[in-house]
């Protein structure tokens, strides 16, 4: 494992690091900061936000900075994996985000360039660089999460439009996005994933109706979206038509390493907390517990960097880290109320650090279903990492049909 950069690494992160010092502020208090994007739940907080990821995403790619990896013929740095990585983690110490962009930028826009035709890409991969496109994924179904094959969500051919009939859930940002990534099932009579279309909707199209769902921690981020006779054009299919199951596991795998790598709170932002409880043994034992957790993601983000460095792609690391991360936030964002004493039972209104660690412990929970579940990981860990044997499953193959039982569960 390199702890340390290569001389070049070293180069390029100096570089990154002087641009994003002549254009944005340092974060000097990260908990400070973070806190202060939960003040404000209200729609138009969360469009602002929005607005300002796009406009720093626009400054990204004026500077040349804007996807580091992409090809430049799409208006990319073509640049390597590595520093990709470098240039995140010089940037995650200033004051600024993309955040409402991860599904365009880290999710479409891969899957784009190894399955779009050339089209697409002239037509999506510019403008969603740029900042100007916000995407969704609009994957997940009220009977099809982790079962994800047995989606129900139905494209008819009609001339050179698919008419599509459906609803999806859970759908990050879809109120604030413009374009969305579709999965329909194009052929009822072909085995689940034989029978599933990677589509590209756009959200403004006549029969696209989405509504904000309110969660636990007063925010409205994700949605349900209804789509009743929705005509797409045949051109907007990703890929061939009934294998977008292949299409849509690279958007999955890249979604995964999103929240896999993602930074969250660092184990500076307890020190405040940790001092509270000095003179407890038992939360003595689980902080120095919580500040192992952060070292061994380091150094699993450590391992795959080294791997990206040596030209090589990450190998069982960079699986564990989704599952390590969500378990990782969930014992954590539990501990940290119960540092606060009797003052993390108050509402987030009325709790110290404006309810800062409140939304840490009510927001765990998208992390830890988001991606894949964890039992959905652990399978996966299982089969593809170890080798283990598949979990035994039923015979019938067939996709749920609307109106009818749903079959058994099983992983995406």
């Amino acid at each position: 494992m390199d702890i340390d950069d290569t001389p070049a690494e070293a180069s390029f992160r100096a570089h990154a690091r002087a641009w994003l010092e002549g254009h944005a502020e340092l974060r000097s208090n990260r908990s400070s900061a973070q806190r202060s994007r939960w003040r404000d739940p209200s729609p138009e907080a969360q469009a602002a936000h929005v607005a300002a990821c796009q406009a720093w995403q626009r400054t990204l790619f004026e500077g040349g900075w804007a996807g580091i990896t992409w090809p430049q013929a799409y208006g990319g740095r073509g640049g390597t994996s590595m520093q990709q990585v470098i240039f995140g983690q010089e940037q995650s110490q200033f004051e600024v985000s993309t955040g409402a962009l991860t599904v365009g930028i880290s999710m479409v826009g891969p899957t784009l360039i190894a399955w779009g035709s050339e089209k697409q890409k002239q037509r999506f991969l510019g403008p969603m660089l740029r900042g100007d496109e916000v995407w969704c994924q609009l994957f997940s179904e009220p009977g099809a999460g982790s079962d994800l094959a047995s989606l129900t969500t139905r494209a008819e051919l009609d001339g050179d439009c698919w008419v599509v009939n459906g609803q999806k859930v859970w759908t990050s940002l879809a109120h604030q996005s413009h374009w969305g990534i579709l999965l329909v099932r194009t052929n009822r009579d072909a085995p689940k994933r034989y029978g599933i279309s990677y589509l590209l909707v756009d959200l403004s199209a006549p029969g696209v109706e989405i509504r904000p769902l309110r969660q636990i921690d007063g925010v409205a981020h994700f949605n349900e979206v209804f789509l009743t006779d929705v005509r797409i054009p045949i051109d907007q299919v990703v890929g061939q038509v009934d294998n977008g199951w292949k299409v849509a596991q690279t958007t999955l795998q890249s979604e995964r390493v999103a929240i896999g790598s993602g930074e969250g709170i660092r184990f500076d932002d307890l020190r405040v907390l940790s001092a509270r409880a000095a003179g407890n043994v038992r939360y003595r034992q689980q902080i120095a517990a919580t500040y192992i957790r952060f070292e061994l993601l380091r150094y699993l983000g450590l391992r795959a960097q080294t791997a990206l460095s040596h030209g090589r792609t990450p190998g069982p690391e960079s699986s564990v880290m989704k599952l390590a991360y969500s378990r990782h936030v969930a014992v954590t964002a539990d501990l940290l109320v119960a540092l606060e004493g009797p003052a993390g039972m108050l509402g987030v209104e009325a709790a110290p650090d404006e309810g800062f660690w409140q939304q840490q412990f009510l927001s765990q929970w998208s992390i830890r279903i988001g991606g894949g579940t964890n039992q959905i990981q652990r399978n996966i860990l299982g089969e593809r990492v170890l080798g283990l044997p598949r979990e035994p499953v039923s015979e019938d193959t067939s996709p749920s049909r609307p109106g009818s039982p749903h079959g058994p569960r099983k992983q995406a």
